[in-house]
């Protein structure tokens, strides 16, 4: 389901017919959780969306004011300055906010050959910038296309099947997929299919392919936002980096968060070792650490052993709703990761696989309005949620939850 105009995911009630789990959140200090309190009923309407509905009268823009919006790729080297907003941020990702439309493997090459430097010194594309160092920039460029138009290989014109079999929107500049769980959004050590490859079969007659904005975990299910153009990955790119997206992610986890509704707000690092790379709590000032707050409410529950949770990510760490529930002791069903209570057996006929689905993505639109896309429980969700009784068309308390 998707939709330009948003609409609310609840059905309008009558004042004081409060759905169950539907309790607002309340104000609180930074790093505190919630305790439980008193529910007061569900006002339908209350404050007004936070994004505007489109505007239908707004004239396309003209090709050449297109051309003009479209970012240029630098055609010699340069040298630009990390600014406070990109603090900490990973070289690969810093390259791709910087340049939308350069693809994964452009970065690896430019990285590995050392044509990039900070401050000097060779870079990986895993290292950490820090605010006013110097990054040294070659020559870029768009890839160049694979195949003349028309002249798709079978196994491409199969790839190209697959993609649009996944789309749960598209226009002319953005389109949104439904990621199946384990397929993998781009390369890495071990991956043979990925989404940023597949997405080679869909380059246009200038040879631009379309560009992904943003990430999910190999495991993880649901809403991917996809770039068709250089404009829209430019005003993607941005609206993700000042948080004006909204991601609602549904997960089943062990147990009941007590309470129903809260925030969690912690440091996150990575810590490496020879078999895993996970995320680890952190304390505030630790290397590589950075802020992370997720919001939750439990929206049903099966016999106390389970819980169907929303979340709601204000800031987009790495694997953070999966270290987030981990802390709290609610640990994500099926994930390899994070998964630690002990003596915790998997309930008879659910699949040992990750439940976490990007279930809906709210974010304006290049042009103008909103895209609002919403994706459907993968399959061995679907089968947990039937096995649990759990209702699928249930109101999601978490849309009570701040924006921040």
């Amino acid at each position: 389901m998707s939709r330009r105009d948003r609409k609310p995911l609840a059905k309008s009630r009558a004042p004081g017919d409060r759905p169950k789990g539907a309790r607002p959140f309340r104000n609180r200090k930074p790093g505190e959780r919630m305790r439980d309190e008193r529910p007061s009923a569900h006002r339908p309407g209350g404050k007004p969306p936070r994004f505007s509905e489109p505007r239908n009268d707004r004239p396309e823009p003209p090709e050449s004011a297109k051309a003009a919006a479209e970012p240029q790729f630098p055609t010699k080297v340069q040298t630009v300055v990390v600014t406070a907003d990109e603090n900490n941020m990973r070289v690969d990702r810093f390259l791709e906010a910087r340049f939308p439309g350069l693809s994964f493997s452009h970065i690896q090459r430019i990285v590995r050959k050392g044509e990039l430097r900070v401050n000097g010194k060779r870079a990986d594309s895993k290292d950490r910038l820090e605010e006013g160092q110097n990054v040294r920039i070659p020559p870029l460029k768009l890839d160049a296309p694979k195949a003349a138009p028309g002249s798709l290989s079978e196994a491409a014109t199969r790839t190209l099947h697959a993609l649009k079999d996944m789309i749960l929107y598209e226009d002319a500049d953005v389109m949104v997929l439904n990621k199946p769980q384990g397929l993998a959004v781009q390369g890495g050590s071990g991956i043979t299919r990925n989404i940023d490859d597949m997405l080679e079969v869909m380059r246009d007659a200038k040879g631009q392919k379309p560009r992904l904005v943003h990430r999910l975990d190999r495991e993880t299910a649901g809403c991917l936002l996809v770039a068709k153009t250089r404009f829209a990955a430019t005003a993607l790119t941005g609206s993700f980096r000042h948080r004006s997206a909204r991601k609602i992610y549904w997960a089943l986890v062990a147990g009941v968060p007590k309470p129903k509704q809260g925030r969690i707000s912690t440091y996150l690092a990575k810590e490496e070792s020879e078999e895993d790379t996970i995320m680890r709590i952190a304390a505030h000032g630790d290397e590589g650490a950075s802020h992370a707050v997720t919001y939750y409410a439990v929206v049903e529950t099966s016999a106390q052993k389970l819980a169907w949770v929303s979340l709601k990510p204000v800031t987009g760490r790495t694997h953070q709703l999966r270290a987030h529930m981990a802390h709290i002791d609610h640990a994500i069903v099926g994930d390899p990761k994070y998964f630690n209570r002990e003596n915790w057996q998997l309930p008879g006929g659910l699949q040992n696989r990750l439940h976490l689905l990007a279930r809906r993505i709210v974010i304006p639109h290049p042009r103008g309005g909103v895209i609002d896309a919403t994706a459907p429980l993968p399959p061995h969700m679907l089968q947990s949620w039937n096995l649990l009784g759990l209702e699928h068309d249930r109101f999601d308390p978490i849309e009570n939850a701040p924006e921040e």
